[in-house]
């Protein structure tokens, strides 16, 4: 069987790849000559710390044969149905020419290369590539030229790179996904004819939908009350409706209420919200366009940042690492203003590569796994020898008589332990903050892959 990966056909001013590779599975249906779909779709984010990509960094791919046995849909365009079979033969050679020229033809007809930064990238591969491609795509910087290198090794595998050729990560990541952790997203689009248009998907319909399908997840931002199935650029997607399982999103599709025919509507296996691109590091591995699991002590008081942000800074094995909860998460800046030196915690996050000399890990969400009871102190001790009320000599400095001289240790004030454990657990960003990779609970201690 045959793959296909897209990637770079869109720019921030408009397009969208999810539409390119949606045209590819209408042209294929009706113009394939016995060419199927095999196996679902794949919309793939990449490194989300990538300053040259648009903010989703999102590659594409899907697997192509002839399909053998029963299909099942997986989208429709203008009310036919788009099937996938689970299994399939392989394609006869004029069959994958024939493929290769839908594609070609769908992308240079989708894509305005006239855009900065927009550089279509098409990979056909003859069978499944390796999975360190993906795993470094998702987790570091790869030079595109050391993939190309790696894809003119492989027999009888085509690509088509335009402009500078850094695509050919996202397609050939695409691809190289092993999938073994997996959401779901079904994608509806619009009529060309209403692209750029403002879009007017019902909030409250959207809010039924997530109550009544609780597999769904990210659809509403109770905190902030926003709408997050709909994008704000002039792109084709009307809306798209995340999900643990697949099987009833496209019933969920239909009830949102939008006030516009779809166009058309494909169900993509994802790797959203599966934390792919977090790794378990030391404090000392703060390398920029990274992201990492960490843990450590809360090393001083937090320190409040203009507009609401909050520096955090840990400590471990004489190590340190700074760490920024930014106000638009609500919940991380909130816990972080509460934690005290001493606190043990697990934060992960990332770190851009634009800014190399700061060294700061944005956070994504953070764990505290121990809370250090906090002493509250009622009264100043008396002086032992005078009975005068003594004077503080500052946080952990003890006291001092202001009419003898005598002193006393710090723990000779009068107060009690007040536990703090109630603020033990998991902080997540406010939904409408968190990232297309960001797992949807505390990520699980995972190694590097066996690449």
């Amino acid at each position: 069987m045959v793959w296909v990966g897209i990637d770079d056909t869109d720019s921030p001013k408009g397009g969208c790849t999810t539409w390119v590779l949606s045209e590819v599975l209408r042209r294929v249906a009706r113009e394939g000559d016995g060419i199927d779909l095999i196996g679902p779709p794949r919309l793939v984010r990449l490194n989300p710390n990538i300053p040259w990509k648009t903010r989703g960094n999102a590659a594409l791919a899907a697997r192509f044969g002839r399909g053998r046995g029963p299909s099942h849909r997986v989208g429709a365009s203008r009310g036919v149905p788009l099937l996938a079979h689970d299994r399939a033969d392989p394609l006869r050679p004029p069959q994958v020419d024939r493929l290769w020229e839908i594609v070609l033809d769908v992308v240079a007809r989708a894509s305005d290369r006239s855009e900065p930064g927009t550089d279509p990238t098409v990979v056909l591969a003859p069978g499944a590539l390796p999975s360190e491609l993906y795993w470094r795509a998702v987790r570091e910087v790869v030079p595109w030229r050391e993939v190309r290198e790696e894809l003119l090794k492989v027999k009888g595998l085509r690509f088509a790179a335009y402009g500078s050729g850094q695509g050919l990560v996202g397609a050939t990541a695409a691809i190289s996904w092993p999938g073994r952790r997996a959401t779901w997203e079904a994608i509806a689009y619009r009529g060309p004819s209403r692209w750029g248009t403002p879009r007017h998907v019902d909030g409250e319909s959207v809010r039924r939908v997530a109550e009544r399908y609780e597999e769904t997840f990210l659809s509403f931002d109770e905190r902030t009350r926003r709408t997050l199935v709909a994008p704000h650029t002039p792109c084709p997607i009307l809306f798209g409706l995340r999900a643990l399982t697949p099987s009833r999103l496209p019933r969920a599709v239909e009830e949102i209420e939008a006030g516009e025919e779809l166009d058309r509507w494909v169900l993509f296996r994802t790797n959203q919200a599966t934390g792919d691109h977090l790794l378990p590091r030391p404090l000392s591995e703060t390398s920029p366009g990274t992201s990492g699991v960490y843990q450590g002590v809360v090393a001083r008081a937090p320190e409040p940042l203009p507009g609401g942000h909050v520096l955090l800074t840990l400590s471990d094995d004489g190590l340190s690492l700074g760490c920024v909860a930014f106000e638009p998460t609500k919940t991380l800046p909130r816990l972080a203003r509460e934690l005290l030196p001493g606190d043990q915690v697990r934060v992960w996050g990332s770190y851009p590569c634009e800014r190399v000399g700061a060294r700061r890990l944005r956070l994504e969400g953070m764990e505290l796994l121990r809370a250090r009871p906090l002493w509250l102190k009622r009264h100043n001790p008396r002086c032992p020898r005078c009975q005068k009320r003594m004077r503080s000599l500052g946080a952990g400095k003890g006291f001092r008589c202001g009419a003898c001289g005598g002193r006393s240790p710090p723990e000779s004030a009068s107060g009690t332990w007040l536990p703090r454990s109630h603020l033990q657990g998991v902080y997540l960003p406010t939904p409408s903050a968190r990232r297309h990779l960001a797992p949807l609970r505390a990520p699980r201690p995972r190694g590097r892959p066996a690449l």
